[in-house]
């Protein structure tokens, strides 16, 4: 979830960056940005790691 609000934080810096014309304030912006797509696919991996691990595991049957 922190990667949404990485990227919304981003883009508003981004925008009031570009706005005031504070290219430090736009350049952090695009950092938070790129932190936040960086979480996302992290996260995508994690999630694809996990779905491999649990596909391989033999199911159980309880008694």
């Amino acid at each position: 979830m922190g990667e949404w609000s990485d990227k919304l934080k981003g883009k508003v810096k981004e925008t009031a960056g570009v706005a005031s014309g504070d290219r430090e304030l736009e350049a952090e912006g695009k950092a938070d940005t790129l932190k936040g797509n960086v979480k996302e696919k992290v996260e995508d991996a994690k999630r694809a790691i996990k779905d491999v691990t649990e596909s391989d595991r033999p199911s159980r049957k309880e008694p």
